[in-house]
């Protein structure tokens, strides 16, 4: 008799497979999900390099050198100013930007010695850090980031004993301002303990004050729910506005209070207006990737805007993430159904991440991978753990200034609409962001028209629609430079508009708001198209709010005003009230 065959025996996972994953994920729970890796190479590469490049050594001597006889001098003057800074001024002024040491206190010995002291010791870093030769462009400026980290922990503006803003304080109150602060650091503590939101955001809710621009869901699927507004104008314009927030935020921001509702302006000036609102996601929604977003999304909404209301093209807008996901949706319909779409409009949104700016700091093949490992335990990536990189990025402004005045003045902020909305963060599905990291940030797969849309390869040269894109003049997120070189990838009529403020604050810009500017020009399509530098110096300048340039570039590539059409179409009805349930979600 023949021997029988051996029984197949099911091929087991390595131990790589096994093991790997499980001490990577825990290395990202106990780094703040931040890679070592990556700060330890480019330390490594920048020092081999310094320690090879004895002309720069020489460079970095003499600028220490210099930099010691400029305090020493500023010493003797300020001596013999009696303590007071001296007349000629001071070694080393302040970045425009960097208002840490404005305030008159510091002018005062001994601490306008000590913030000299410190000025200096940040530009000599700068220097030291910045041209080494042979040193990799991103290990430079991980190693310039990570000096400018460590520094800070060091500055005197930081320091109970060295701040001289805080010492009058605590005299003038006899300490009860430690004491509140005591008291503020030990309720965050207990609210982080229990993951609640920030003191302060109790007034602040959705539906109640925030989001109540009347609407109805219109419709309802595993991913999203769409949200019809209701007309509040007696015409419409006929083409509907159908807006993509970004899923790393809760759609409301474009809807907050009544005065600031982006929605509501456009509602109030005769628009039907649609806004997708993201689910947030669990961790059975792990296996949510690019391609769901792209077709439970934006396509399902455009197809539900476009039942409700027909033979319409549609006034698309996108915000940050949102508009990368609708200029990938438009570059798909611009081959399959140009006429669906009559204008597209980017808030704050990049469709090239060549140069990301300094979020690209946290963006490499180590950090992606410690990412991937943490997020296949958990199914999903938390907020918190971005709002932590994106505190990094503005340590000044969004984490030692609310220490210094939260637990060393006692004082908490007064918070805003705004700042209630940046607390309510989102999760974002393990596969989805394993992707867009990997697609769009590591490999610009987008912007060199590898991007796959339902088995296709979309190009945005193919776009012809006309634009409407809007930079923020200090976003931390999508710096205006980036986003603008979508004038660089397609040939359509762009008009771009440069607006005071960051990321959040610019695109939330009501008329009336104090303080406001924006620069705006438009690029004739097929026309050239001008470096961003040379943007700048070109467009005209003007004060107040783009909302209103906005509506009239819609108006102008919009019908005459008719009739609002029915809430959910004719025959589907609404599924319940706006803002809908997704929202509430936490």
């Amino acid at each position: 008799m023949p021997t029988p065959a051996p029984l197949a025996r099911p091929e087991l996972p390595s131990l790589a497979e096994r093991i790997d994953p499980l001490v990577h994920a825990a290395l990202a729970r106990g780094s703040a999900s931040l890679s070592l890796a990556s700060p330890l190479l480019a330390w490594l590469d920048w020092s081999l390099h310094l320690a090879a490049s004895p002309g720069k050594r020489a460079d970095l001597g003499s600028l220490a050198w210099q930099q010691a006889q400029q305090w020493t001098h500023y010493a003797l003057a300020c001596g013999a100013a009696a303590g007071r800074a001296p007349a000629e001024g001071c070694c080393v002024a302040p970045p425009a930007h960097d208002r840490r040491f404005e305030a008159p206190e510091w002018q005062r010995w001994p601490f306008n010695l000590m913030h000299q002291s410190f000025l200096l010791t940040e530009q000599w870093w700068a220097a030291a850090t910045q041209g080494v030769w042979g040193v990799e462009k991103h290990h430079q400026d991980l190693v310039a980031f990570g000096a400018r980290q460590l520094l800070d922990l060091a500055s005197p503006g930081n320091q109970l004993l060295t701040n001289p803003v805080v010492l009058e304080r605590t005299q003038a109150q006899l300490g009860a301002n430690l004491a509140r602060g005591f008291l503020n650091a030990v309720e965050d503590l207990q609210r982080e303990a229990v993951h609640a939101p920030p003191a302060g955001t109790e007034p602040f809710q959705v539906g109640r004050n925030l989001a109540v621009t009347p609407g109805k869901v219109v419709l309802k699927n595993r991913l999203m729910e769409l949200i019809q507004y209701a007309p509040s104008t007696p015409t419409v314009h006929p083409e509907p506005v159908l807006i993509v927030p970004a899923w790393i935020m809760k759609y409301y921001i474009l809807d907050l209070s009544p005065h600031n509702s982006l929605i509501k302006f456009l509602v109030d000036q005769g628009r039907t207006v649609f806004c997708i609102s993201w689910k947030n996601p669990q961790a059975e929604d792990r296996e949510l990737g690019m391609d769901d977003y792209l077709s439970l999304g934006v396509a399902a909404a455009l197809a539900a805007v476009r039942d409700i209301v027909p033979k319409q093209p549609v006034h698309a807008v996108g915000y940050c993430l949102g508009g990368t996901l609708l200029s990938m949706a438009a570059a798909a319909l611009a081959r399959t159904e140009p006429e669906a779409l009559a204008s597209m409009t980017l808030f704050a949104a990049q469709t090239d991440f060549h140069e990301p700016g300094e979020l690209g700091l946290f963006i490499d093949e180590n950090q992606v991978s410690l990412l991937e490992a943490q997020m296949a335990r958990t199914g999903y990536l938390k907020a918190s753990q971005m709002a932590g990189a994106f505190q990094m990025l503005r340590s000044n402004d969004l984490l030692w200034s609310r220490l210094i005045n939260e637990y060393l003045l006692g004082q908490r902020a007064t918070m805003n609409d705004l700042m209630a909305w940046n607390a309510d963060a989102t999760r974002m599905p393990a596969r989805m962001h394993s992707q867009y990291l990997r697609q769009l940030f590591l490999k610009n797969d987008l912007a060199e028209g590898r991007f796959m849309v339902d088995g296709h390869p979309v190009s945005l040269a193919d776009l012809r629609l006309p634009v409407f894109m809007v930079g923020t003049l200090t976003d931390h997120v999508a710096p205006w430079r980036s986003v603008y070189k979508l004038h660089h990838l397609c040939p359509a009529e762009i008009t771009f508009a440069l607006t005071s403020g960051g990321h959040n604050a610019g695109i939330v810009n009501p008329p009336g708001a104090g303080h406001r500017r924006h620069q705006l020009l438009t690029r004739p399509a097929e026309g050239p198209s001008l470096t961003a530098d040379d943007w700048l110096a070109a467009a005209p300048q003007h004060e107040g709010s783009w909302w209103p340039a906005w509506q009239a570039w819609l108006a102008a590539h919009s019908g005459a005003p008719v009739k609002p059409p029915h809430m959910g179409g004719r025959h589907k009805g609404a599924l319940a009230d706006a803002p809908g349930s997704y929202v509430m979600v936490r």
